[in-house]
Order: structure tokens, then sequence, then C-alpha cells
């Protein structure tokens, strides 16, 4: 590259996926077909790392790997000379115009026996004849005799348009890394010793550019990687920046560099990518009284300067990093005076843009300033982005010399960054804030501000200490506030699984006192509670079914709907005592106020109070109406622009739809609340929606998928104390035990979630894995394990809050019932499952009762439950445990007749059919013994594409080995003969 990478510290590996994906195929075609191909991107972009990972895949010939330096000889034909030594050749390059042919006969002569790979880094820097010959070699490479073998690579820097040697050739533009890719690279540099917090902010600040990452991590000190230490402000100062952009900037006329700092101006101004090139030639005429004109017309522009891009009639720099570089390593007087051009050019002087721009010239406290900007950042009919207000609001802050106002300016600025997903920021802004003295309201908002952050991506015990604060703080000043700040600290203690903690929070405010069942709150602080005394019932479904005023959904079909304009006060309160009653196991008491959350949130716009109504939905065991205020949230989030509330409405809709027993849009809503939990740097809501999917794979029986994502739960809900995601994780992968075949590991895996003891997992969600436990230590031949489990779990179904717990509880009992009863109670379970929808658990019921008949020899019989079994599996696309019930039809005599035997039959040709044609030759060549070298020659690729292709081979046919997969494929191909 032109020298500013940084060589042998961490070499830049390509993960798999469709960036390495994509190398692999070019790199396939060179060595099979040749060709030329111009590689750019920015600097520091990973030119030079790209070229050396070049060189070291290909592996089916030499490679002539040569460097241009700037130091280089500028004679003619020097850098050919260079490669030629590169290639061990004593010949001689003729002056007299025909260098072209005779590099043309080089290469054929190379190239005779193997594939040959030619590259030259930073070609650009070579002298004018050997670029002219050489480019006119690789416009040749495929049409010329004898040296269609040849592969050639040449790097040139993305800062600048592509010199016309190479004008006609593809381009491969290296784009920034990936935040998981930079996040690997910090990892390499690091052993791992990069806080995560730290890691973020710096995969953040270098935006996917390697080499500027690599330069950051270098700065910091072991302390500092940590997390130990405050890192240095700005992270990335002029010095890194303009060492990275190496000589881009040298050598730049004055009215150049005047230009050039303008629009990096400008865009600071606006936050975004370009500038109008009107506003910036006005403001380059008038900078520091030059003489020379910038016309503002979008075609005189990219005449000043090749770093910067005229699209639109709009100015931006063909790389980013030059920008912040320019702006990094200009003189403070010459920013003053860009930033003042520009606030007097600016049509909207009153404007946030222009008023930052006047900020920027400021040089100390301006209170009259300050509140000009906090009053255009407010204006909501000003169409200012929300970026761009939180700028405002940020110098606003900065610019006040009230100690409590700029404080308060500082948190309304945080909470502005935590909305839009940005809570790194917000977080360094509220230790602003409390840098210096400021009233208790002041605080208590900050702290409130710090427990959100905290609660999404932190440790919940040290979120729910900062919400207990800040309830403190806003006791008497802010009673609403207040309220938010009780229910968060819940909220945190309910992640944690601390039950005791959680009702603790919630009487945390002695003007509770006066509650009709305060004095259970107290008893249940004091000790264990039990379900029995709360008056839960235990008789199990079908009694719970008779009563006369049934808790659940239809407890409150006939409620008066609530004015909307009911205080938020009073919302607060109605789901603070309903969530109370539920801990205290008082359904019949918490009915009425999470009703009224319910009804409330109907006509709501505003998403917090559509998240609560969402959340009073699933305590009341309502999946529906969860639905339906979980979908209006998150457009509402979406349509105002809060990106760090999606993912939480995103979490609440997969967990409404796990609880329907509609897996798949569970696993659609999971996967999109990841990547927008990963956006918004939410690790803990992450962890959730990773639990989500291992138990949406460990029913569609992608034992890969629950290992992934359960592992990936587990390690945030280990790290921050997440109770909750922890335990739906360890479920996944029972439940995929289970599903394969081996209730033994199941059992052992669920038995210390689900008993009693210490123990015991989450105190709202363990009972949700005891229908699993209670089957896996049923065909585990251990029943006595599961009996006073299973009179738990009738407590729980007779509250009314889950619909499928009375057909689970009564299909628990038929595998723990004597032969004479257990016919019986199957037959009531399906009856149950009528009531309710989502084909899995009706399924794993038939399959069961099918097991049944069959062991009895009621083979009729079970043939036709079998059937039923797999047809459901089949619908709700449970493939490994509609294998369970392939299996048992054919142990049942239906191989060849009878429902689903076909199904079941041609249930392997289906495995094999989820592989691309690639992957299937791969598979069949593994079959037959051949070593991944082997498989590499005879398909004529790369031992790593091997690698890859197999990869994914195992993944998708859930097999861990070769041998599996020998004995999968041979198994498929004879029934794809019998067939």
């Amino acid at each position: 590259m032109t020298g500013q990478t940084t060589r042998g510290s961490a070499p830049l590996r390509y993960r798999a996926g469709p960036r390495r994906q994509a190398f692999a195929a070019l790199l396939d075609g060179l060595r099979t077909d040749g060709g030329a191909h111009v590689v750019t991107g920015e600097p520091g972009g990973g030119r030079t790392a790209f070229l050396e990972f070049a060189a070291r895949a290909f592996r089916a010939g030499p490679v002539w790997h040569v460097r241009a330096e700037p130091a280089c000889s500028p004679q003619p034909h020097s850098g050919l000379r260079t490669l030629l030594r590169a290639a061990r050749h004593a010949g001689r390059v003729p002056g007299d115009g025909t260098a072209e042919e005779v590099l043309l006969d080089i290469l054929r002569a190379a190239s005779a026996r193997s594939p040959l790979l030619v590259c030259v880094d930073d070609v650009h820097l070579w002298d004018t004849a050997s670029r002219a010959a050489l480019g006119r070699v690789a416009a040749r490479v495929h049409a010329a005799d004898g040296v269609h073998r040849v592969g050639l690579l040449v790097t040139v820097p993305g800062h600048r348009p592509v010199e016309r040697e190479w004008a006609t050739l593809p381009v491969l533009e290296l784009t920034p890394l990936t935040p998981g890719d930079a996040a690997g690279l910090l990892h390499d540099l690091t052993d791992g010793a990069v806080d995560p917090v730290v890691r973020d902010e710096l995969v953040t600040e270098a935006q996917g550019n390697p080499a500027l990452l690599l330069a950051l991590a270098h700065r910091l000190s072991p302390a500092q990687l940590r997390g130990d230490h405050a890192l240095p402000r700005p992270l990335a100062d002029a010095g890194t920046l303009t060492a990275v952009a190496g000589g881009c900037l040298s050598g730049q006329r004055p009215d150049r560099a005047d230009l050039l700092l303008v629009v990096a101006a400008a865009m600071r101004a606006t936050g975004e990518q370009d500038a109008e090139a009107a506003l910036v030639g006005r403001a380059t005429n008038g900078l520091g009284g030059r003489d020379e004109e910038v016309p503002p017309e979008p075609s005189e522009p990219p005449q000043a300067s090749e770093l910067l891009a005229v699209p639109g009639g709009r100015l931006r720099f063909r790389s980013p990093l030059v920008g912040r570089a320019v702006y990094a390593g200009a003189p403070s007087e010459r920013r003053r005076a860009a930033h003042r051009s520009l606030a007097a050019a600016h049509p909207a002087p009153h404007g946030v843009p222009a008023l930052l721009h006047r900020s920027w010239t400021a040089p100390g406290p301006d209170a009259v300033l300050a509140a000009e900007l906090e009053a255009a950042a407010a204006d909501s009919t000003s169409g200012t982005p929300p970026a761009l207000r939180r700028t405002a609001q940020v110098r606003s802050a900065e610019l006040t010399p009230d100690d409590a106002l700029r404080a308060r300016r500082y948190t309304a600025a945080a909470e502005q960054a935590l909305l839009a997903g940005h809570p790194s920021e917000a977080l360094r802004l509220l230790d602003a804030a409390g840098s210096r003295p400021a009233p208790a309201p002041v605080r208590g908002r900050a702290e409130l501000l710090r427990g959100r952050v905290l609660l999404a991506d932190g440790p919940v015990d040290d979120a729910r200490e900062s919400f207990l604060l800040a309830a403190g703080l806003l006791a008497g000043p802010g009673p609403a506030q207040a309220d938010t700040a009780v229910l968060g600290a819940a909220d945190a203690a309910w992640a944690a699984g601390d039950r005791q903690g959680c009702l603790r929070a919630l009487t945390h405010d002695a003007h509770d006192a006066h509650d009709a069942h305060g004095a259970s709150v107290q008893a249940a602080v004091a000790g264990e509670f039990d379900l029995r005394a709360a008056g839960a019932d235990p008789t199990g479904p079908q009694e719970a079914g008779e009563r006369e005023e049934p808790v659940g959904p239809s407890a409150h079909r006939g409620a008066t709907p609530v004015q909307p304009s009911v205080p938020p006060s009073a919302l607060l309160r109605d789901h603070r005592d309903g969530m109370r009653a539920v801990l205290l196991g008082r359904f019949d008491l918490a009915a009425a106020p999470l009703t009224r959350v319910v009804d409330r949130g109907r006509p709501a716009t505003e998403p917090e109070r559509l998240l609560r109504s969402a959340a009073a939905a699933l305590m009341l065991g309502d999946v529906g109406a969860a639905r339906r205020a979980g979908a209006r949230a998150l457009a509402s989030a979406r349509t105002l622009g809060t990106a760090a509330l999606e993912p939480r409405a995103l979490e609440y809709l997969a967990y409404a739809e796990l609880r329907a027993g509609r897996h798949q849009l569970a696993r659609t809503h999971a996967e999109e609340g990841l990547r927008a939990a990963r956006r918004a740097g939410q690790r803990n809501t992450a962890a959730h929606h990773h639990a989500v999917l291992a138990l949406a794979a460990s029913i569609e029986g992608a034992r890969a998928r629950v290992t992934e994502h359960a592992t990936a739960a587990l390690t945030t809900a280990r790290r921050h104390g997440l109770a909750q995601a922890a335990l739906l994780a360890q479920w996944a992968a029972a439940r995929a035990d289970l599903g394969e075949g081996r209730p033994e590991e199941a059992a052992d895996r669920l038995g210390p979630l689900v008993r009693p003891g210490a123990r015991r997992g989450h105190f709202a969600v363990w009972m949700l894995a005891v229908p699993c436990f209670v089957e896996a230590a049923a065909l585990a031949g251990r029943p006595e394990d599961a009996r006073a489990v299973v009179e738990d779990f009738a407590l729980w179904a007779g509250c009314g809050a889950d619909p499928q717990a009375p057909a689970q509880l009564l299909r628990c009992r038929a595998l723990l019932a004597a032969p004479e009863a257990a016919d019986e109670l199957y037959l009531r379970a399906l009856d149950r499952h009528d009531e309710t929808s989502g084909d899995f658990e009706r399924a794993r019921t038939e399959l069961l009762h099918g097991k049944w008949l069959r062991r009895r020899r009621r083979l009729r019989e079970a043939r036709a439950r079998l059937g039923e079994a797999l047809v459901d599996f089949e619908r709700c696309g449970a493939q490994l445990w509609a294998r369970q019930a392939a299996a048992e039809l054919r142990a049942g005599g239906a191989a060849s007749s009878g429902p689903g035997a076909g199904a079941a039959r041609r249930h392997g040709a289906r495995d094999l059919s989820l592989l691309t044609p690639q992957q299937l030759r791969i598979a069949r060549c593994v079959a037959e013994g051949a070593t991944n070298r082997e498989v590499a020659l005879s398909l004529s690729v790369s031992t790593r594409t091997v690698d890859y292709h197999l990869r994914n081979v195992f993944a998708a046919l859930g097999v861990r080995s070769r041998v599996e997969l020998v004995r999968l494929v041979e198994q498929e191909e004879k029934t794809g003969a019998q067939l």
C-alpha cells in the first residue's frame, strides 16, 4: 500500500461469510481462467493484506508478488525490472517500445506448465512507462495466445480516480470491514484481552478501516484496552488519522486545501457523507480573503482536487478517512475560519447547521448561543435529523457556563443518543453530566438513563441499583419518573431471576402501603412464596377451566375500555400493581390492573406505552394482545427513529409467537431483533434473541444452530447475570437432545433447572421447561424424578396464564400414569390442544401417544396417531421430530403403506435436496472416502473451497463427523434406489 498500513502485527484474516466467499470465487476464477483485476480501496483499507491473502491462497502455481515503494527510481521501466527480479528472470526490458511483447513472452513461458499469479501492490507508484506496458498486457491477458492461464492483480488507491491504464479492467473495491470482522481482528491483535465496551468503541471509531483500527489499538495502553483506565479523547486524533492517510494530503495547493477543509467542515455540521456544492463554493470564496474563486457550479469543483467526487451537485470525499484526516489535521484557526465562512454562507442562519458552525468558532462558553442551539434542536417542525439534533444538544451543553443547566442539557443529549441506539455515547454524555454538581432531579434523570443503558447492555444488578438510586432522587419532584425508575428496577431484577429483589423494587416507596395486598407483598419478601398459599388452583386444567372468572386471555374480554386520557402515572401504577400480583401468584388480583394496561395501549402511539401493554399482555397470557401491541410498538419506534426500542419490540413479538406455538414467526422476529440489537449495541437484548433462535432451532432440528445461538446467549447471560436468557438457552439445548433421541442427556440438563432447590432456573420461566423434563425423565426410565415437578406444574397450569399448559399437564400425567389411565389422559390432552394454536405441542402429544399405542400392540391406532404426528411436525417444519414419527411408523409396519408412510420414506431425500449442486458433489465424494485434497483435485477447486463447502454441508444436514455424513449419504442413496 502507500506505506501507512501496519504490517505483521495482526494479519487480516477473512472469516467465513459472503466477503471471503467472493474472494475465493475470484481466486478460483484466476486459477482456472486467468484474467486481470484492479483492487482498490481507501488508504488503510486492506489492499496489501488482500494481495498477501491471495498470494498465500494461490497454490496452483508460482506467484510473483512485488510491492512498489515511493523511493523507487523514476527511470523508465524500473517497475517492470522490479517485477522481473521478483520472477528471477535475467532478461532485459527494451526501451524501443517492445516491452509489452517481451513481458507477454515471459508470462507465456512462466505459465506453460501451471497457472501463474502476478500481484503488484500500489502500481500507481510505478514509472509511467512500466504502468503503460503492464496496463496493455493486462488488457490482453485473455486474448493473447498462451497467456490465458495468467492471473494479474494490481492495487491502486481508492481516494482518487482509477488511472486510464486500468480504466477498462474489472475493479474489486474493498469495502469496510463488517463489525464482526473488525472485532475478530481486534481479538487476534490483543489475544482476546480487549474489554467488550472498549472493543465496540474502537470498532465504531475505525468505521471498518483495518489500518485505523490497528493504529487505535496500538495507541492504547494495556490498562486502557482492559477498560481499567479512561480512553483518550478524541480516540482518533489528528496524528493517528494523518498517519493512516499517509501522503494522500501532501503537496496540495492552498486553494485546494481550503476547498477540502470547507467540504470536511460542512460534512461535520450535517453529519452526512457529502456537502452541497453551491454552499461550499460560496464559503470557499469568502475563506481567508483569497482572490481565487471556486465557482459553485457542480461541474467545476472536481477540477480543484482529485480527492473529491461530485455526484448530483454535491461534493464528497472519495475516501471518508481522508475527509476525517483533512479536518483533524488542519490548524485550529483555519478550522474556525472555515466554520465562520460556512455560517455566513448558509441560507438558514438560525437553523441547526448554521448555529453549529457558529458554535465551532466560539472561543469559550456562550450562554446565548447555547440557548439558541437548544431551541433549534427542540423545534420539531424544522425537519432536522435526530443525529443532528443530538449534535446540537451536545454543543449546547458544552457552551453552557452554568453547571446545573449544563448537566441537564448533557442528560437530554444522552437520552437522544440512547434512543438512537448509541449506548456508549449516552454513557459518555452521562459521565459529562455528572462531572459537576447538579440538583437532585437532574441527577435522578441521569441515573434513570444509566439504568436503561445497563439493562440493555450491562450487568443487570448494576442496572437495578441505578434505577433504585434514580427512584430515590426523583421521588419528590418527579413522581411519574420515579415510578418509571421503580419499574425499571423490577425489570432488572426480573431479568436477573431475583424474585425477592423484584418484589423489593416494587415496594420501594412507602406510599403503596395502602394497597389491598400490601401485607402479602411484605410476607413474600420475607420468605419464599408458595403458590398454594396464594390461592392458585392445583387441581388441574379441567377444574381450572370451570372457574367462574378464569384469569388469562378471556378474563378481560368484557372489560370496559379505559379512556386514553389517563395520565402516564396511572398506567405505571397499574403495571406495577399487576406485576407485583403476578410475582405473588395472585393472578386474580393481577387481572384488573394488567387488563387496564393492555386496554390503554390499544389507542396509544408512543412506543414505551405500547411496550408496557405488550409486557402486561404476556403476563396475562393474552398472546394475541401481546402480538398486536408489539407490532404497533415496532412500527411506532421505526416511524419516530428510536432505534433503541426496536429490539425490545421484536423481543416481545418473538416471545409472544413462541407462547402461541408459532416458532417460525418467532424465529423471523428474533432474527430481525438480533440484527437490530447488534446495531443498537444492546448485548443483553441480543442474548434474549439468541435464546429464542435456539428454541426455534431445537424444534426445527438444526443442532448446529441450537449450539451457536445457545452458546451466544449463555456467554452474555453469564457475564451480565441474565437468568431468563440462560434458562431458555439451556432448555433449547435439552429439547434438541430430546429431538435427537437422547432423553438421558435432556433429563440431566433440565433436572437442576426445574426441580426445587437453589439451582432452579428463573422463577417465571422454569415451569415452561417442565413438560420437556417430564418427557425426558419418563423416556429415560426415571419417572420418579418428575412426579414432584408435575405437581408444581399443575399449580402453574391452574393459573391460566399459559394457553399451552393445560394440555401439557395432561400429557405429563399420561407419561407418568399407570397403563390403564394413560390412554384417557392422552385423549384428554389432545382435546385441550384443540382449544389452542400451535402444531408442535399437539404433534408431540400425538407422537408420545402413538409410541404408547405401538408398544401395546395397538398397531392400527398407533399408525393413525403417528401419521397425524408426522403431518403436524412437517407442517411446522420440525424435521428432526418428524424423523422420530417416521421411524415409529416404520417400526409399526407402515413403511410401505399407511398414513404418512410416503413422506417418511422420502424424508431422507429432502435432506440432500437442501444442498447446493456443488455441496452435493462434495458430499458424495467424501462419502466415497476421498480426502479434502482429493476432492479439490477432482472438482478443480481449492482445498479451502472444499473446506468451506464441507462446513456448510455439515451444518445443513445436522451431522458432526465424516462418518455420520457417509452413513447419511449411503442411506439416502439406497432410499433413492428403492423409490
